[in-house]
């Protein structure tokens, strides 16, 4: 793909979308906050407007995940899951989302039917209204099936905010449970490898496990491990706090058949899309009790700390063996169109 043209790793996460997002995106655009609030500069999950005692919590989202319907969710639960999530890691309570679709003519009634009966499914356990949309249509050879755009409101106290940039050392990385689920399963079922295995997408609301920490307090900074996985997630958060992390190897939960599957496809599970998971930086001494409560949640079973903040600017890993290797931000997530 040429230099001056948009390839699919412009779209993937990593390094080469932030450097589309910094160089031509942000560039062009003058105001980017509204009163003082969070705005696109920070590339955080989401931007706030603050509003009397409140700050208001938006975020937006494009879905173009392929196939529509996969093993654990559909285009329908991810648009809905993927900006409830997105508010939910800045400390907000989602209450409404928006729903924008560009339908290609021809598309079946009935697959519509059931991708908003799973929007609106994944909106009522997180209690989230679908309040306002738009839908399109395009010429059969102009667009792929189906496209959604999805905006996030949220709303928290003044000073509630929760950022992705506030890591200090000493705190303890807790991730909510397995990672590389959605990826790799979304992976192994679009080629269909045919692996004897039941892997599922983990798409989930993740209100519930944040609003659970959030009412013990303690938690520091938290993101959303979507394009990109877990390791784009962690090195944006150290780098943007200016700290470096070192993480257990043997504590970051990740799957057998997600192993099976990576090591068959020669892909890293901690670069690749999860969707149901958070990374959260959490004062030390209520790691514990923040664990213990994410993991009485029917999405955090699986959950752990694995990790601390330390001095330096680098994330890195301790292995089995007793050695150190530095987790890199990955140049994009290796499964296209994976939300």
């Amino acid at each position: 793909m040429s230099q001056d043209k948009i390839g699919m790793n412009h779209g993937a996460g990593g390094e080469v979308m932030g450097n589309l997002i910094a160089d031509t995106i942000l560039n062009n655009i003058s105001k980017k906050s509204v009163d003082g609030g969070i705005g696109l500069d920070a590339l955080d999950d989401g931007a706030t407007i603050p509003l009397g005692d409140y700050e208001i919590v938006v975020t937006t989202d494009g879905h173009t995940v392929s196939p529509l319907f996969f093993p654990g969710g559909d285009i329908g639960r991810i648009s809905a899951a993927g900006t409830i999530n997105d508010v939910s890691v800045m400390g907000a309570k989602p209450i409404a989302i928006t729903n924008a679709m560009i339908i290609k003519e021809g598309f079946p009634i009935e697959n519509l039917d059931k991708i908003m009966k799973s929007m609106n499914e994944t909106c009522e356990e997180a209690d989230v209204a679908i309040v306002a949309g738009d839908t399109k249509v395009m010429e059969q050879d102009k667009i792929d099936e189906i496209v959604i755009v999805t905006t996030g409101i949220g709303i928290a106290k003044k000073g509630e905010i929760i950022r992705d940039s506030t890591l200090e050392v000493g705190d303890k990385i807790i991730v909510t449970g397995s990672i590389g689920d959605h990826g790799m399963s979304l992976m192994s079922f679009r080629e269909g490898f045919g692996f004897d295995t039941d892997l599922k997408s983990d798409v989930a609301p993740m209100w519930g496990i944040v609003s659970k920490a959030l009412e013990i307090g303690g938690v520091k900074a938290m993101k959303d491990p979507t394009r990109g996985g877990f390791a784009n997630a962690i090195n944006e958060m150290a780098s943007k706090s200016g700290v470096g992390i070192l993480l257990n190897q043997e504590d970051i939960p990740i799957k057998e058949e997600v192993k099976a599957v990576s090591d068959m496809l020669g892909i890293d599970p901690f670069e690749v899309a999860n969707e149901g998971k958070v990374v959260m930086g959490v004062k030390s001494d209520l790691a514990d009790e923040i664990l213990e409560a994410i993991q009485k949640d029917k999405y955090g079973k699986d959950a752990a700390i694995i990790g601390e903040v330390i001095e330096g600017k680098h994330v890195l890993i301790e292995t089995p063996v007793g050695g150190e290797r530095i987790l890199e931000a990955p140049i994009a997530d290796p499964v296209p169109r994976v939300c």
